[in-house]
């Protein structure tokens, strides 16, 4: 993920490899109340989901960064997309991410869980209840540590650090027929932070010889372009981190 909640905007980050815990062993924008987002979402509730499965090379500055592997497939009457990352840094121990994100067929979570080994050990559940999300993190040495965010809207989008294939979830939910800009609220579990991006269709583009469509992802501090072939999540590219993400 190159998305890193600050404040009330979400910035830019090239690879994170581990939660970073100040020393009262709370999350970094975790707080012992509750959040809200004031923001309505504008997402295509609509959307229908596809099964898909691939893998991903992450490159930072042309340098390889790590690997996903990801398949989203239908269980019974929901998706289930689940996710296996291995993020590589120099001088750096290897951080292994595992994600299962449940969702109905029109693309709403009902139930995300992620663990990470590496430096730090970290697990943690987030159940989706209307516009209410319940997480609980776990991190090794400690106790759970639970809070609960709320939405204008049960229609959010999961984009946690390091598993890219949820922006392919995030192109299908967006509405193509309507097109233009549209808001999402979104949720970055393993910062346990809330925000909100807009995605917008910027038509088909030459790349490398090859005609595929541009959707933008921004924020106020943040820029990521997706490239598909046609619905398929391709590459994204992200210019102020000197990171692309390229399918196999």
């Amino acid at each position: 993920m190159f998305l890193r909640h600050t404040g009330t905007t979400l910035a830019p980050l090239a690879v994170l490899l581990a939660l970073a815990l100040p020393s009262s062993g709370r999350p970094p924008g975790a707080s012992a109340g509750h959040k809200a987002l004031s923001r309505p979402a504008q997402g295509n509730a609509g959307a229908v989901l596809a099964e898909e499965k691939g893998k991903f090379r992450i490159l930072v500055q042309g340098q390889p960064a790590g690997k996903e592997e990801f398949e989203i497939s239908r269980h019974g009457d929901d998706w289930v997309a689940h996710g296996t990352a291995e993020i590589q840094i120099p001088q750096t121990p290897t951080t292994r991410i595992t994600s299962d994100l449940r969702l109905r067929p029109d693309g709403t979570p009902v139930r995300y869980e992620w663990t990470m080994q590496g430096a730090k050990k970290a697990s943690a559940s987030v159940d989706f209840q209307g516009g209410t999300a319940n997480v609980e993190l776990r991190l090794e040495g400690s106790k759970p540590f639970t809070q609960q965010f709320f939405f204008n809207s049960p229609h959010l989008v999961v984009l946690d650090n390091n598993l890219y294939h949820q922006y392919a979830i995030l192109a299908r939910l967006y509405d193509w027929q309507k097109k233009g800009a549209q808001t999402f609220p979104v949720l970055i579990p393993q910062e346990m932070t809330p925000g909100n991006i807009t995605v917008e269709s910027l038509g088909p583009q030459n790349v490398e010889g090859a005609t595929l469509e541009l959707l933008r992802v921004h924020s106020d501090d943040l820029s990521l372009d997706l490239l598909l072939d046609g619905r398929k999540l391709v590459r994204i590219i992200s210019p102020s981190a000197s990171a692309i993400v390229i399918r196999e």
